[in-house]
């Protein structure tokens, strides 16, 4: 089995410290978080910006300060933003995000680059992240997004000859609580797919079963997604320390499962 690699989404767009004291919100709390959580094994940070009053913000001077202090506090750390919508941003604002930035790395929704039907902006939007070596996950949250997804890759709107995306376990279950056969569906589809059979994918979950999500996803070949943004609990229901204790929560069950 291949080792897979551990994101830690540590913030999202709607949580505050309100949710949870070590929520970090300012760009110096995220560089903080970064450190401890790849010194406690993720090498990936998903990270979302907040504006002075501490909403989520696309805004790209604020990304561009938040890059270049990660580079330089956790330089072997691979940084992805967000394109979220998050309520506040239409599509066409969304896309612009590329258009003033070049980013390594971001996510994007399928059914949120596409939410206003534009397909030829939304091609312009994937051709622009090609040609400037930024590189797209694609965020599906159910199989029906996966199935659009594998569409526009035919239709050379997407044009990533192996896409990758990132699998959302349970968004729609009641009371957010995803479990292992929330990743079934995602895995039909991907193997039904003309384009997506082999493409790379990650998951993410929520609630209690979160740990035993990404284990699946991780013997399917997956990579996986863990942190505040979508899970602020232990396995056993008590209040997270922090991200990084997340983080060596997920790595402690992935090795009792026989990875690293």
């Amino acid at each position: 089995m291949r080792d897979p690699l551990i994101m830690v989404a540590p913030n999202g767009a709607y949580k505050t410290r309100d949710d949870h004291p070590a929520l970090p919100v300012t760009t110096a709390e995220l560089v903080q978080t970064a450190v401890a959580c790849f010194k406690a094994g993720a090498g990936a940070i998903h990270a979302h910006i907040r504006d002075d009053e501490g909403r989520h913000t696309l805004d790209a001077t604020r990304y561009k300060a938040l890059l270049d202090a990660l580079a330089s506090a956790v330089p072997d750390m691979r940084v992805q933003i967000t394109t979220e919508a998050a309520g506040r941003y239409s599509p066409a604002e969304q896309r612009a995000l590329l258009d003033t930035l070049s980013p390594p790395w971001i996510s994007a929704a399928v059914r949120e680059i596409l939410a206003d039907d534009d397909v030829e902006a939304a091609a312009a939007f994937y051709s622009k992240a090609r040609k400037q070596n930024t590189q797209i996950q694609h965020i599906l949250y159910d199989a029906a997004d996966l199935v659009r997804l594998d569409r526009l890759v035919t239709d050379g709107v997407v044009q990533d000859i192996r896409p990758s995306v990132l699998f959302v376990l349970g968004r729609y279950t009641e009371n957010k609580q995803s479990g292992p056969e929330d990743l079934l569906p995602f895995l039909q589809a991907r193997a039904e797919s003309r384009h997506l059979g082999d493409c790379h994918f990650m998951a993410c979950a929520f609630g209690s079963r979160e740990i035993d999500c990404l284990v699946a996803a991780a013997k399917a070949g997956g990579d996986c997604r863990i942190g505040f943004e979508n899970n602020l609990h232990t396995p056993g229901g008590e209040v997270a320390k922090d991200n990084a204790s997340q983080v060596e929560t997920l790595r402690h069950a992935l090795a009792l499962a026989g990875f690293f």
